[in-house]
């Protein structure tokens, strides 16, 4: 009788045990513990104030945090500022989230604040975001609570506060890290930077630490893949788990894959092919209107976007703050091109000039169709494919004739999505690789910085984009719409406009 009380006994707790042992496993194995994200490039630095391009910032947005956030919808929220008050015209008064750590273990203050702000003024490639602030002006009233004032008042202030390249920094991480704070990045975000294979991959583990609600998957891996269709075939064979913007082309066969879901909408981003406006024949505005009136920029999207997002008219989509929504585009008129080229003394053949791109087929594809209708008005036209890297630096230090490259109005505001491009002090890395200038842009583009009123503001910015319009500093070509393909199990997942997605919400439901 003992025995079998006994061994009955011993059946219950094995059952008991085994429910257990089975029902925590499910639960461990419900979500995967590592994302693989594709994109088209790698990261330039992940230094927030060393460059604005979209693939470092879509990393580290991860990893760092603004004093303001800008949702999806583009509306500002409390970050590491809990909240912000406007004492007068000029002076800003900021409230800092108490109990936030840095990823080093150091507490966030207003110290971080007062060190971070000048750091990223000072800035050759982000400074145009917030030189409208005054740094001798930039102090720590106490431990959580920062005063600044601009120069001049300045409208879109907190917008700006909210861009990814304005995230704040340790003073001391960057210190240790000297010359390698590029590779060495300490935040406040909800990532804590691992490691960084160059062309391979880099390596974020959740912070356990974070202040707000913890990330939801405990690693996520960034790996550059430059090719598009590879970025497709790499999330439907499951070597990753979200690809960024897959080709157009791949649309309906991501539609049509039951185990992918495709995210779509239209963003804040528009293609241009820059001129530099500082080398003949291009500093001549008859010139670049007659390139423009060359390029048949309705088959160009069509053959290359096949329906995806639109046609540009001018420098602004029509979801950013105050685009010139009257804006013509150039007319397809070849003869006329031909006519306005004799003009200023330019006949057949007399134009050589090679367009730049990146490694990036939909850029490429660009090229080659521009490249031939130009050979049609007698311009000897070719492509030159240029390391992304190398791209940069060598747009910013004019060495090219002609050129693509996207821009993101991130703020949503046309201060950011004219300022930077076409206003004479951006030369060269900050946004204007076209090197135009203009003095009654110039004039403009500050008066719309600091108008008291929407009214005012869209005056001086319609005045901007027409005159922009007219002289034609760019090929005016798309406004972009983002198209991301993952895993039908990803969970969490949202678009931003501005193009950089955060992944703390996102997981991987693993299937049965």
């Amino acid at each position: 009788m003992y025995l079998k009380k006994t061994l009955a006994l011993i059946i219950a707790f094995l059952m008991v045990f085994s429910v257990l042992v089975v029902t925590g496993t499910e639960v461990a194995a419900e979500y995967a513990d590592e994302i693989i994200v594709a994109q088209g490039a790698d990261a330039v630095t992940l230094d927030p104030y060393g460059q604005n391009d979209q693939p470092s910032s879509r990393v580290r947005v991860q990893i760092f945090d603004t004093l303001v956030l800008q949702n999806k919808d583009l509306e500002l929220e409390p970050a590491l500022a809990e909240s912000w008050e406007q004492i007068d015209d000029v002076t800003w008064e900021f409230k800092l989230r108490e109990g936030v750590k840095w990823h080093n273990g150091e507490d966030f203050t207003a110290a971080d604040v007062v060190f971070s702000l000048p750091r990223a003024i000072e800035s050759e490639t982000v400074g145009y975001i917030v030189n409208m602030i005054d740094p001798e002006t930039i102090e720590a009233v106490d431990d959580y609570t920062v005063r600044l004032a601009t120069y001049e008042p300045f409208a879109p202030l907190l917008a700006h506060l909210s861009h990814p390249a304005i995230s704040m920094m340790n003073e001391k991480a960057v210190e240790d890290a000297g010359e390698e704070v590029n590779i060495q990045p300490v935040g406040t975000g909800p990532y804590k930077f691992v490691s960084w294979d160059p062309g391979v991959e880099i390596v974020l583990e959740r912070n356990e630490d974070y202040w707000g609600e913890p990330a939801q998957t405990q690693k996520v891996v960034f790996r550059p893949v430059p090719e598009n269709t590879n970025r497709t075939i790499e999330v439907e064979t499951g070597n990753v788990h979200i690809a960024y913007d897959i080709p157009p082309s791949d649309v309906t066969r991501v539609e049509e894959d039951e185990n992918l879901t495709l995210y779509r909408g239209m963003n804040l981003s528009t293609t241009y092919i820059g001129f530099n406006t500082q080398k003949e024949p291009f500093d001549n505005i008859k010139v670049r209107q007659a390139i423009n009136h060359a390029v048949n920029m309705d088959e160009v999207v069509e053959a290359v976007y096949e329906g995806v997002g639109s046609k540009a008219s001018g420098p602004l989509g029509s979801n950013v703050a105050f685009a010139n929504q009257d804006l013509v585009p150039y007319e397809y008129n070849p003869e006329l091109a031909k006519e306005m080229l004799a003009e200023e003394g330019y006949n057949e053949g007399d134009i050589s000039l090679v367009i730049w791109t990146n490694d990036n087929q939909l850029r490429m594809d660009i090229a080659e169709i521009v490249s031939y209708q130009l050979g049609e008005v007698g311009i000897n036209a070719t492509m030159e494919v240029v390391e992304w890297g190398a791209y940069l630096d060598r747009t910013a230090n004019g060495e090219h004739d002609m050129f693509i490259l996207g821009w993101v109005t991130v703020t949503g505001d046309a201060d950011y999505g004219l300022y930077a491009l076409f206003h004479s002090e951006n030369w060269g890395d900050p946004g204007n690789r076209m090197f135009y200038k203009n003095d009654r842009v110039d004039e403009l583009l500050e008066l719309g910085r600091k108008a008291q009123t929407d009214e005012e503001r869209e005056e001086a910015y319609y005045e901007v984009q027409e005159i922009v319009r007219e002289e034609a500093p760019w090929i005016f070509t798309w406004n972009g719409e983002d198209l991301t393909a993952a895993n039908v199990n990803i969970e969490g997942f949202e678009l931003h406009p501005a193009g950089h997605y955060r992944l703390k919400d996102v997981r991987l439901a693993l299937g049965e």
